[in-house]
């Protein structure tokens, strides 16, 4: 019998975390399985033979796009053309979607099953996305429960698997993770987390780290610890700690699910750390701000329609955390609510009551419902093969 031939496309470091855990799960399934497509250490150890290294795709900010799009056109036509040539059964997507959806439609074109792994948070903004989706896939693997509605007006198959985080992280003790981090068991911990990306360290930290510092005054149990996303950022932030020499901060490089365990209230910045602090039980106010231009361009162009941005808010469908935007992410406003959650243990059990719900919308064994998905995907195919040109 012929081995099930899967490809894997992986655009950076979370997405080969998910193509690992797809290919066990997958495995557990289906023992006759070849996996091949563009993989980083995980999936390469998970079983997957390379046909291009996740390196070639990881490239952030506008002005490495633009330099490598070159070169990024080029291991496009190049993956078409190998993954075509290799007539797998079904070629996956995962998230990356500025360049997998081209991929996608591109091999769809040539008759090749496709799917698309990690919805564009088209909830959030440029809903005409679900277009592009529909056009390059065949079914589209959505990580939170609200966004296969999204999807309701295209004619792609919009699956729910849950969350991977939700069988990562549950909530637990801080003593553990406060003797890791060198942090006394007495007192108070705030973690601040301003971003993952330079720009979104550059428009918050300076804020995050005035507010700390204020509240850092009023309270001589409070402690600060600040984690950061790799190396260059802990330079940078340690710079503007240092700028505090008063004030009782800590900066580690990584580290931050400690960081969140270890602490009493988070101060973050909107992104997949309000959902990890949610899962970890650890109340938090989130902020956002991005530049000027574009606020006002996506908001004249109407591109932005969520009611909310920090995933606790959009999970309940309602502000059960504070979400502090734009102007309304002052200094004095992050300290007006940072320090009511401090100073207030009412309104942190009352965030935490409400999270349990939440935690429960995200299901379980993600990995396993992806593969599920997507077998049941090529089981309804498999009578004979449905018109795979997207037209």
């Amino acid at each position: 019998m012929k081995p099930l031939r899967i490809g894997l496309v992986a655009g950076e470091t979370s997405g080969d975390r998910l193509g690992a855990a797809l290919i066990d799960a997958l495995q557990k399934r289906v023992p006759e399985l070849e996996v091949i497509g563009v993989a980083g250490d995980a999936m390469r150890a998970a079983g997957c033979r390379p046909i291009a290294d996740i390196s070639a795709l990881s490239v952030m900010g506008l002005t490495e796009i633009v330099g490598s799009l070159p070169r990024l056109l080029r291991l496009r036509h190049r993956l078409v053309r190998e993954l075509a040539g290799a007539a797998p059964d079904l070629v996956v997507g995962i998230d990356a979607p500025e360049f997998n959806l081209g991929l996608e439609r591109a091999l769809r074109a040539r008759g090749v099953r496709t799917a698309h792994y990690v919805s564009p948070s088209v909830w959030a903004w440029r809903p005409g996305r679900v277009h592009t989706v529909a056009r390059a896939a065949k079914a589209v693997l959505c990580l939170l429960p609200f966004e296969p509605a999204c999807y309701d007006s295209v004619p792609v198959h919009a699956v729910f698997t849950g969350h991977p985080l939700a069988d990562e992280l549950a909530p637990q003790g801080r003593e553990a993770a406060r003797a890791a981090l060198d942090l006394p068991q007495e007192g108070r911990v705030l973690a601040v987390l301003p971003g993952s990306r330079s720009a979104e360290v550059e428009r918050l930290a300076v804020r995050f780290l005035d507010a700390a510092r204020e509240l850092a005054r009023g309270r001589d149990d409070l402690r600060v610890i600040v984690p950061a996303a790799n190396a260059s950022l802990k330079a940078r932030l340690e710079e503007l700690c240092a700028q505090r020499p008063d004030a009782p901060m800590k900066v580690i490089e990584e580290r931050a699910h400690e960081a969140i365990v270890a602490s009493d209230v988070v101060l973050a910045a909107s992104g997949t750390v309000t959902l990890e602090a949610m899962l970890l039980d650890r109340p938090m106010v989130v902020a956002y701000r991005m530049a000027r231009l574009s606020a006002w361009l996506l908001l004249r162009a109407g591109l932005l329609r969520a009611p909310h941005f920090s995933l606790p808010n959009l999970l309940a469908g309602r502000e059960i955390v504070p979400e502090l935007a734009q102007q309304n992410a002052s200094v004095a406003t992050i300290i007006a609510e940072t320090a009511h959650l401090l100073d207030d243990t009412g309104a942190r059990a009352a965030q935490c009551d409400q999270f349990a719900a939440l935690r429960s919308q995200l299901g379980k064994d993600a990995a396993g419902r992806a593969a599920e998905a997507l077998l049941e995907l090529l089981d309804a195919q498999a009578g004979g093969r449905a018109d795979e040109s997207g037209h």
